[in-house]
Protein backbone atom coordinates (compact mmCIF):
# COMPACT_ATOMS: atom_id res chain seq x y z
CA UNK A 1 0.00 0.00 0.00
CA UNK A 2 1.27 4.06 -0.09
CA UNK A 3 -0.21 6.84 1.60
CA UNK A 4 0.49 10.15 0.20
CA UNK A 5 -0.34 13.24 2.15
CA UNK A 6 -0.57 17.40 1.47
CA UNK A 7 -1.91 19.77 3.24
CA UNK A 8 -2.22 23.75 3.94
CA UNK A 9 -3.37 26.47 6.59
CA UNK A 10 -4.39 29.83 4.93
CA UNK A 11 -5.06 33.13 6.94
CA UNK A 12 -7.92 33.81 4.98
CA UNK A 13 -8.82 37.17 3.79
CA UNK A 14 -10.68 38.77 7.06
CA UNK A 15 -8.69 37.68 10.20
CA UNK A 16 -5.13 39.47 11.56
CA UNK A 17 -4.02 35.92 13.06
CA UNK A 18 -3.77 32.18 11.86
CA UNK A 19 -5.57 30.52 14.72
CA UNK A 20 -5.95 26.60 12.68
CA UNK A 21 -2.72 24.24 12.88
CA UNK A 22 -2.18 21.41 10.74
CA UNK A 23 0.54 18.57 11.22
CA UNK A 24 0.85 15.24 8.84
CA UNK A 25 3.33 12.49 9.22
CA UNK A 26 3.70 9.51 6.88
CA UNK A 27 6.84 6.91 6.11
CA UNK A 28 6.61 4.81 2.86
CA UNK A 29 8.60 2.52 4.52
CA UNK A 30 5.50 1.81 7.79
CA UNK A 31 2.02 1.63 6.70
CA UNK A 32 1.15 4.63 9.47
CA UNK A 33 0.45 7.64 8.76
CA UNK A 34 -1.27 10.70 10.91
CA UNK A 35 -2.90 13.78 10.21
CA UNK A 36 -4.17 16.48 12.79
CA UNK A 37 -6.02 19.27 12.03
CA UNK A 38 -7.49 21.81 14.90
CA UNK A 39 -9.16 25.47 14.76
CA UNK A 40 -8.16 27.50 18.17
CA UNK A 41 -10.54 30.40 19.44
CA UNK A 42 -9.66 32.68 22.23
CA UNK A 43 -8.71 35.83 20.61
CA UNK A 44 -5.25 37.71 22.11
CA UNK A 45 -3.20 34.51 20.54
CA UNK A 46 -4.72 32.17 22.65
CA UNK A 47 -6.33 30.41 19.84
CA UNK A 48 -3.20 29.78 17.94
CA UNK A 49 -1.67 28.93 21.07
CA UNK A 50 -4.17 26.47 22.01
CA UNK A 51 -4.11 24.71 18.40
CA UNK A 52 -0.28 25.03 18.23
CA UNK A 53 -0.66 22.96 22.29
CA UNK A 54 -2.93 20.12 20.95
CA UNK A 55 -1.05 19.69 17.95
CA UNK A 56 2.47 19.56 19.32
CA UNK A 57 1.08 17.02 22.30
CA UNK A 58 -1.09 14.87 19.92
CA UNK A 59 2.07 14.45 17.96
CA UNK A 60 4.25 13.91 20.22
CA UNK A 61 2.01 10.50 21.46
CA UNK A 62 1.28 9.41 18.27
CA UNK A 63 5.18 8.86 16.85
CA UNK A 64 5.48 6.88 19.77
CA UNK A 65 2.86 4.55 18.86
CA UNK A 66 4.51 2.15 16.57
CA UNK A 67 6.97 1.22 19.52
CA UNK A 68 7.90 -2.88 19.70
CA UNK A 69 5.53 -3.46 21.82
CA UNK A 70 2.54 -2.32 19.56
CA UNK A 71 4.44 -4.58 16.50
CA UNK A 72 4.15 -7.87 18.66
CA UNK A 73 0.42 -7.10 19.14
CA UNK A 74 -1.96 -9.32 17.44
CA UNK A 75 -4.32 -7.79 14.74
CA UNK A 76 -7.22 -7.50 16.73
CA UNK A 77 -5.36 -5.58 19.46
CA UNK A 78 -3.46 -3.09 17.61
CA UNK A 79 -6.64 -0.99 16.46
CA UNK A 80 -7.60 -1.14 20.05
CA UNK A 81 -4.50 -0.22 21.41
CA UNK A 82 -4.79 3.03 18.23
CA UNK A 83 -8.11 4.07 19.85
CA UNK A 84 -6.43 4.08 23.35
CA UNK A 85 -3.66 6.23 22.27
CA UNK A 86 -5.63 8.95 20.28
CA UNK A 87 -7.92 9.30 23.38
CA UNK A 88 -5.64 9.81 25.92
CA UNK A 89 -3.33 12.08 23.46
CA UNK A 90 -6.42 14.34 23.13
CA UNK A 91 -6.81 14.29 26.73
CA UNK A 92 -3.26 14.99 27.23
CA UNK A 93 -3.86 17.90 24.73
CA UNK A 94 -7.02 19.18 26.97
CA UNK A 95 -4.50 19.15 30.55
CA UNK A 96 -2.00 21.16 28.49
CA UNK A 97 -4.25 23.95 27.54
CA UNK A 98 -5.78 24.18 31.12
CA UNK A 99 -2.35 24.36 32.70
CA UNK A 100 -1.87 27.10 30.30
CA UNK A 101 -4.69 28.69 31.16
CA UNK A 102 -3.89 28.94 35.11
CA UNK A 103 -0.37 29.97 33.92
CA UNK A 104 -1.80 32.82 31.69
CA UNK A 105 -4.77 34.35 32.35
CA UNK A 106 -4.95 36.47 29.33
CA UNK A 107 -5.62 32.96 27.70
CA UNK A 108 -8.78 32.18 30.15
CA UNK A 109 -10.89 31.57 27.21
CA UNK A 110 -9.04 29.97 24.54
CA UNK A 111 -9.64 26.50 23.27
CA UNK A 112 -9.73 24.33 19.97
CA UNK A 113 -11.16 22.26 17.38
CA UNK A 114 -9.39 18.84 16.79
CA UNK A 115 -10.30 16.20 14.27
CA UNK A 116 -7.10 13.26 14.11
CA UNK A 117 -7.00 10.77 11.15
CA UNK A 118 -4.92 7.82 12.10
CA UNK A 119 -4.52 4.95 8.72
CA UNK A 120 -2.38 2.26 9.88
CA UNK A 121 -2.69 -1.16 6.99
CA UNK A 122 -6.29 -1.34 5.98
CA UNK A 123 -7.62 0.38 9.20
CA UNK A 124 -8.68 4.21 9.93
CA UNK A 125 -9.30 5.51 13.37
CA UNK A 126 -11.05 9.09 13.43
CA UNK A 127 -11.35 10.98 16.73
CA UNK A 128 -12.98 14.39 16.85
CA UNK A 129 -13.73 17.35 18.97
CA UNK A 130 -15.89 20.27 18.01
CA UNK A 131 -16.67 20.91 14.18
CA UNK A 132 -13.25 20.36 12.09
CA UNK A 133 -14.62 17.14 10.15
CA UNK A 134 -13.27 13.86 8.10
CA UNK A 135 -14.79 13.00 4.92
CA UNK A 136 -13.75 9.66 2.47
CA UNK A 137 -14.02 9.72 -0.73
CA UNK A 138 -13.95 6.90 -2.92
CA UNK A 139 -14.88 5.66 -6.51
CA UNK A 140 -17.60 3.24 -5.32
CA UNK A 141 -19.38 5.03 -2.57
CA UNK A 142 -19.03 8.57 -3.10
CA UNK A 143 -18.31 10.95 -0.38
CA UNK A 144 -18.80 10.22 3.33
CA UNK A 145 -18.67 12.19 5.92
CA UNK A 146 -16.89 10.42 9.06
CA UNK A 147 -17.44 12.84 12.17
CA UNK A 148 -20.55 14.39 13.22
CA UNK A 149 -20.09 18.49 14.61
CA UNK A 150 -20.46 19.31 18.39
CA UNK A 151 -22.28 22.56 17.34
CA UNK A 152 -25.02 23.89 18.26
CA UNK A 153 -26.67 24.18 14.84
CA UNK A 154 -25.91 19.97 14.85
CA UNK A 155 -28.21 19.47 17.34
CA UNK A 156 -30.68 21.77 15.58
CA UNK A 157 -30.30 19.44 12.63
CA UNK A 158 -30.84 16.57 14.60
CA UNK A 159 -34.23 17.46 16.42
CA UNK A 160 -35.72 18.85 13.41
CA UNK A 161 -35.56 22.81 13.88
CA UNK A 162 -32.95 23.31 11.25
CA UNK A 163 -32.09 22.35 7.88
CA UNK A 164 -28.26 21.45 6.88
CA UNK A 165 -28.56 24.19 4.24
CA UNK A 166 -29.78 27.00 6.59
CA UNK A 167 -27.22 25.71 9.15
CA UNK A 168 -24.29 27.11 6.87
CA UNK A 169 -26.08 30.59 7.51
CA UNK A 170 -27.43 30.21 10.95
CA UNK A 171 -26.46 33.02 13.57
CA UNK A 172 -25.46 30.26 15.80
CA UNK A 173 -22.94 28.22 13.79
CA UNK A 174 -20.25 28.75 14.98
CA UNK A 175 -21.47 28.10 18.84
CA UNK A 176 -19.77 24.72 19.31
CA UNK A 177 -21.13 22.34 22.21
CA UNK A 178 -17.37 20.08 23.26
CA UNK A 179 -13.97 21.61 22.53
CA UNK A 180 -10.52 20.90 23.50
CA UNK A 181 -9.53 22.91 26.66
CA UNK A 182 -12.55 24.12 27.42
CA UNK A 183 -13.07 21.71 30.64
CA UNK A 184 -11.58 19.47 32.81
CA UNK A 185 -12.68 16.36 31.38
CA UNK A 186 -12.62 16.05 27.26
CA UNK A 187 -15.24 13.13 25.44
CA UNK A 188 -13.57 12.90 21.70
CA UNK A 189 -15.81 10.92 19.59
CA UNK A 190 -13.30 7.85 18.23
CA UNK A 191 -14.19 5.52 15.35
CA UNK A 192 -12.65 2.96 13.43
CA UNK A 193 -12.88 2.13 9.81
CA UNK A 194 -12.09 -0.18 7.29
CA UNK A 195 -9.99 0.74 4.46
CA UNK A 196 -10.86 -1.52 1.33
CA UNK A 197 -10.30 0.42 -1.51
CA UNK A 198 -8.28 3.03 -3.10
CA UNK A 199 -10.36 6.24 -1.33
CA UNK A 200 -9.24 10.30 -0.46
CA UNK A 201 -9.37 11.25 3.24
CA UNK A 202 -10.29 15.20 3.49
CA UNK A 203 -9.57 17.00 6.99
CA UNK A 204 -10.82 19.99 7.26
CA UNK A 205 -11.41 23.08 9.62
CA UNK A 206 -14.75 24.80 9.07
CA UNK A 207 -13.32 28.10 7.15
CA UNK A 208 -14.10 25.57 4.49
CA UNK A 209 -17.38 24.03 5.10
CA UNK A 210 -18.08 27.31 5.50
CA UNK A 211 -18.09 27.67 1.85
CA UNK A 212 -18.58 23.90 0.24
CA UNK A 213 -21.91 22.19 0.92
CA UNK A 214 -21.21 18.02 1.13
CA UNK A 215 -21.84 17.47 -2.81
CA UNK A 216 -19.61 20.90 -3.20
CA UNK A 217 -17.01 18.05 -1.61
CA UNK A 218 -17.80 15.59 -3.73
CA UNK A 219 -17.37 17.45 -7.14
CA UNK A 220 -14.82 18.51 -6.08
CA UNK A 221 -12.69 15.27 -4.77
CA UNK A 222 -14.10 13.25 -8.54
CA UNK A 223 -12.39 15.62 -10.29
CA UNK A 224 -9.78 17.85 -9.38
CA UNK A 225 -6.78 15.80 -10.51
CA UNK A 226 -4.46 15.07 -9.17
CA UNK A 227 -6.34 14.65 -6.70
CA UNK A 228 -3.89 15.60 -3.35
CA UNK A 229 -3.93 19.22 -4.85
CA UNK A 230 -7.87 19.90 -4.12
CA UNK A 231 -6.31 20.98 -0.49
CA UNK A 232 -5.10 24.12 -2.55
CA UNK A 233 -8.59 24.47 -4.61
CA UNK A 234 -10.92 24.41 -1.25
CA UNK A 235 -8.44 26.89 0.06
CA UNK A 236 -8.49 29.16 -3.47
CA UNK A 237 -12.07 29.05 -3.73
CA UNK A 238 -13.36 29.75 0.24
CA UNK A 239 -10.82 32.76 -0.20
CA UNK A 240 -12.39 33.72 -3.76
CA UNK A 241 -16.06 33.57 -1.36
CA UNK A 242 -15.24 35.51 1.03
CA UNK A 243 -12.55 33.98 3.25
CA UNK A 244 -14.18 34.44 6.45
CA UNK A 245 -12.16 32.45 8.84
CA UNK A 246 -8.71 30.45 9.03
CA UNK A 247 -8.69 27.83 6.31
CA UNK A 248 -7.10 24.68 6.49
CA UNK A 249 -7.49 21.46 4.47
CA UNK A 250 -5.55 18.37 3.99
CA UNK A 251 -5.87 15.44 2.15
CA UNK A 252 -4.34 11.94 1.90
CA UNK A 253 -4.14 9.37 -0.68
CA UNK A 254 -4.62 5.46 0.51
CA UNK A 255 -3.78 3.09 -2.19
CA UNK A 256 -4.45 -0.71 -1.72
CA UNK A 257 -2.15 -1.71 -3.94
CA UNK A 258 0.55 1.29 -4.56
CA UNK A 259 -0.80 2.22 -8.19
CA UNK A 260 -2.68 5.28 -7.84
CA UNK A 261 -5.75 5.65 -8.83
CA UNK A 262 -5.89 9.90 -9.11
CA UNK A 263 -3.32 10.60 -11.26
CA UNK A 264 -0.84 11.90 -8.66
CA UNK A 265 2.71 11.89 -8.83
CA UNK A 266 4.88 10.08 -6.48
CA UNK A 267 6.27 12.59 -3.53
CA UNK A 268 9.01 12.47 -1.13
CA UNK A 269 8.01 10.90 2.51
CA UNK A 270 8.10 13.85 5.03
CA UNK A 271 6.72 14.70 8.33
CA UNK A 272 5.42 18.30 8.21
CA UNK A 273 5.42 20.83 11.77
CA UNK A 274 2.02 22.33 12.49
CA UNK A 275 1.78 25.14 11.36
CA UNK A 276 0.47 28.55 12.47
Amino acid sequence: MRIAIDGKSDIGRKRDENEDAIYFSGDNNAPFSFIIVADGMGGYHGGATASRLAIEKISQRLHFVQNRTFSTCTPHQKPLILKSELLQAINDANQTILDCKTAQPLFRQMGTTVVVAIMWESTLIVGHVGDSRAYMWTMQNGLTQLTRDHSVVQQMIDNGSLTEENARTSKVRNQLTKAVGVHHKVEPMISEFSLQNDCLLLLCSDGMTEYFSNSDIEFVMATHRPALECCYRFIDESNAQGGKDNITVAIAEYQKHGISAYNTQPQEDKTVPYSL
